[in-house]
Order: C-alpha cells, then sequence, then structure tokens
C-alpha cells in the first residue's frame, strides 16, 4: 500500500502574515478558505513539491512556530538559499554536520560549508518563518537507491 505525504499543518498566530510570507517566497497559492464556524483554511505548496503545508484559524492547538526540521530537498543548495534570501526569507549560512549525521536540535554540531566529500544528503540550511516554523534545505544530487 503507497502512503503519501499530503500536507502538514503548520501552526502560525497570524493567518494573512503567514500567507504573504510563503507567497513572498514563491509558493503557489491553492486555497483559501473559511466556513461558518469559524476555521480558515490556507494551502500553499513550495515550487516542485507534492505536498503541501496548510495553516489557518481553528485548525490546530499546538504552538505558533513549534515546528521544527521540515526538510525540503534542493539539488543545489547555494543557489535555492540565494532564492530564499532575494525572497525575503532570513537563510542561514550553509553548514554540515560535524559527525556526518543530521542533528536538527544540536546546533553545536554544525560546521561552516557544505560538505566537503558528498554532494547528496550532508550539506544544509535553513529558515523560519514569521513565527519560527523551522524549515531545513538539504542538498540532494544523486538519490539513495528507492528514493
Amino acid at each position: 500500500m503507497e502512503l503519501k505525504l499530503e500536507v502538514v499543518v503548520l501552526p502560525v498566530s497570524d493567518v494573512d502574515r503567514a500567507k504573504a510570507f510563503y507567497e513572498g517566497l514563491g509558493w503557489r497559492h491553492d486555497a483559501d478558505f473559511a466556513t461558518d464556524r469559524g476555521l480558515r483554511v490556507v494551502q500553499l505548496t513550495p515550487p516542485g513539491s507534492p505536498a503541501s503545508i496548510i495553516f489557518g484559524e481553528h485548525l490546530t492547538d499546538a504552538t505558533p512556530g513549534s515546528v521544527r526540521g521540515l526538510h525540503l530537498v534542493v539539488t543545489d543548495l547555494a543557489a535555492a538559499r540565494a532564492e530564499l534570501a532575494e525572497r525575503g526569507a532570513e537563510v542561514s549560512e550553509i553548514w554540515h554536520d560535524q559527525d556526518g549525521v543530521f542533528h536538527w536540535a544540536d546546533a553545536t554540531n554544525r560546521v561552516p560549508g557544505a560538505h566537503p566529500e558528498n554532494d547528496s544528503y550532508a550539506s544544509f540550511a535553513s529558515f523560519a518563518d514569521p513565527d519560527g516554523n523551522e524549515w531545513v534545505l538539504q542538498q540532494v544530487v544523486d538519490r539513495l537507491p528507492g528514493r
């Protein structure tokens, strides 16, 4: 049975601010609707992604900004970083992990610059939305078998 990730819910404090931020990054606007019960749902999709994000009003009780480590896979990390910065995201410098294993919660393990021996799965940059929900850019040039 196939199980495909379709949507990730992001907790935000200001729906219109979050919508403007993600649209400013060039993400496709898929939906923005409200119901009679006060529910509002905004859906956006990163360029080239089959999965989307949704956020809104009365959608989740998670703390705004509490999502960490969502990965966006890119083939050219430097170019993706530059484009996101041009579009208004505060993107970190590129880094790799000291021991070759990604520890998103342990910034002390990060070494500045791209990984010197591996173009795939080992170099990262990150940014956050206005609420602090964290995104990680991961460079993948050659995918592992089965991916």
